[in-house]
């Protein structure tokens, strides 16, 4: 009998991640859909931002940061999969009427469809940003095989945030909009083009209460410093993440049933 639910649920999960690959194909295909360049927007993006940043902050307005491509681009690369995927996610339900629509649908798997998503075009670019590591001298050191776990926890947190945000948006519309601000906010307060060291110390705390900024900063430690990362201020991080993605899936699964309705 046990062994029979354990074969289900196995099935299930199996179905799950084909849906999910497959979801994940029709977006990245939707996304880049008659764009002359497709996948290349996954690198020119990141670099036409990290262009603009050493124009000003190594010409315009000097910064003293060494091995600055390299500096910038790591924390573009992690800011880049945080922001598109809970800028998406705001959308991801009311932009997928069809499949909402369809009886027994998994509504659930479409947020995690879009931080997926945002993960491929992470995992596209770091091939460049290794490139500019090579560039600054920078020698990858034996603690880059901790950065799956990175990978891992900041996955797990941005799916945290996408439930609510995609089941809230559903019934008001302007949640994109003052995501969008507040993720315009967070974008200066995060030290993605200035060292953190620079920021005046009082005001560091506010800093570390925005969890991108640990993130930004421990793949900078295991990529360009080639140290180990703040692993306590890691692991309060993943428990809240572990606290945040029942409570975010809760909210959504709570708002599913209203979705027809609303759409």
């Amino acid at each position: 009998m046990r062994t029979a639910s354990l074969s289900r649920r196995q099935g299930k999960l199996m179905q799950r991640l084909d849906l999910l690959r497959e979801l994940v194909i029709r977006d990245i295909q939707i996304l880049y859909k008659r764009s002359a360049l497709g996948l290349a927007w996954t690198l020119i993006n990141p670099l036409l931002q990290l262009a603009v940043f050493a124009f000003v902050f190594q010409l315009v307005l000097p910064v003293n940061v060494p091995k600055y491509s390299s500096f910038v681009f790591s924390g573009l690369l992690v800011w880049n999969w945080f922001q598109s995927s809970l800028f998406q996610a705001t959308g991801v339900i009311t932009n997928n009427r069809a499949l909402i629509r369809q009886p027994g649908f998994p509504a659930a798997i479409l947020p995690a469809v879009t931080v997926t998503t945002g993960l491929i075009h992470f995992t596209l670019a770091l091939p460049i940003l290794l490139v500019f590591m090579s560039i600054d001298g920078i020698e990858l050191k034996p603690i880059i095989l901790a950065m799956p776990l990175l990978l891992a926890l900041q996955f797990v947190l941005t799916v945290s945030l996408t439930y609510p945000l995609a089941a809230i948006n559903v019934t008001f519309r302007d949640t994109q909009h003052i995501l969008g601000v507040i993720l315009q906010l967070l974008f200066y307060l995060t030290p993605l083009f200035y060292d953190l060291k620079s920021v005046p110390e009082n005001l560091r705390l506010v800093y570390h209460l925005n969890p991108i900024v640990l993130l930004v900063e421990s793949y900078r430690d295991i990529l360009i410093q080639g140290v180990q990362p703040d692993w306590m201020a890691l692991g309060i991080l993943s428990a809240l993440s572990v606290v945040l993605l029942p409570i975010g899936h809760q909210i959504f699964r709570r708002q599913s049933d209203r979705f027809v309705e609303e759409l």
